[in-house]
């Protein structure tokens, strides 16, 4: 993938699940929500594995262990082996184990997921400030995490020791709507200390690294429904993205997406594994997929034609970040997208 400035999707003749080796899949929003599997998930990853892809399954959510995760997936219909998961958890652990001394006290806000990964590096997980840790790794700790332990976590970095956080996503999905995620308790620690975190999860290096490492991926395609997470690392890493239509991303926010946020492929849902991707192509004064034109008029996009919704929306995309170039798109897409009844 080049990191110059993506202006359109990208197609593809052969089906993604051929074009590429290993599928870096997200978990909220891609494969399941509110621990449901999302509709065709099921099928479309038991058909890419069939056809020989090697599906791995990444996640900034540091609070689950790997094997939790892999038994989860396979309670839903996806056999999953605790090596198919990659946590943010054992991103962070291999940051801390790079620049402390193997043994090393430190002290986990969070879950059992940041103690197994700490331990797998050679760390010891310790629970309070007063037992010398060497550093402070936070992680997302579940709703029931007591407000007591940002003060742990402040007391020890006033201290002086380094502060490690799994991830920064200020949300997390749940079954009853959106909720507080990790990077809004890391807020919190960073308001009342001043102290800035070393962060490892998505859409940072370090997170592409380990799960790279992890997977021994030669040609990956990250899959996700986050743009400033999932797609952002995939651009971050250099390699390749899908975004489905699942989880939290909408049109709009598509069509406004800034380079770093352009995924190279669009699709529906985890079908879209399974199939080639369509050709964008210049027309006129916009762009053309299927049966749409897509152009960038006074103040807003137009969109003539009719097809299918996805290359309606794969035609408004080329003509908003070409119209928007190295920034986001400001246009009026409201019409535009109603037409296509996303």
């Amino acid at each position: 993938m080049s990191q110059g400035v993506r202006t359109r999707p990208e197609s593809s003749e052969r089906a993604l699940n051929e074009a590429y080796d290993t599928a870096l899949l997200d978990l909220d929003g891609v494969v399941y929500a509110g621990g449901r599997a999302i509709a065709h998930a099921v099928d479309s990853l038991a058909t890419a594995r069939a056809d020989g892809m090697h599906l791995a399954y990444v996640t900034n959510n540091a609070l689950r262990t790997p094997d939790t995760v892999a038994a989860h997936l396979t309670a839903l219909g996806i056999p999953t082996g605790a090596a198919d998961v990659i946590t943010s958890a054992q991103a962070v652990a291999r940051l801390i184990a790079e620049q402390l001394p193997a043994g090393s006290r430190v002290l986990v806000i969070g879950g059992d997921g940041l103690r197994v990964a700490l331990r797998e590096r050679g760390l010891e997980p310790v629970e309070s400030a007063d037992d010398e840790p060497a550093a402070v790794v936070q992680g997302y700790g579940g709703p029931e995490l007591a407000w007591g332990r940002f003060a742990e976590a402040c007391y020890a970095i006033a201290r002086g020791v380094p502060w490690f956080a799994s991830n920064t996503d200020l949300t997390i999905p749940s079954a009853r709507g959106i909720a507080p995620g990790n990077g809004a308790a890391v807020e919190v620690v960073r308001i009342a200390t001043g102290a800035e975190p070393q962060i490892a999860g998505k859409p940072l290096p370090p997170m592409h690294r380990e799960t790279i490492l992890r997977t021994g991926a030669e040609r990956p395609l990250v899959v996700g429904d986050r743009l400033d997470t999932d797609i952002e690392g995939a651009f971050n890493g250099e390699v390749d993205s899908l975004l489905v239509l699942t989880g939290v991303t909408d049109g709009a926010q598509l069509l406004a997406a800034p380079p770093p946020h352009r995924p190279t492929f669009v699709d529906a849902d985890l079908r879209g594994l399974l199939t080639g991707q369509p050709e964008v192509t210049p027309a006129g004064d916009g762009f053309r997929c299927g049966g749409w034109t897509a152009t960038a008029g006074a103040g807003r996009l137009e969109l003539d034609g009719e097809g299918g919704p996805l290359d309606g929306l794969r035609a408004l995309c080329a003509a908003a970040w070409t119209h928007a170039g190295d920034g986001s798109c400001e246009l009026d897409a409201e019409k535009a997208l109603a037409r296509l009844a996303l």
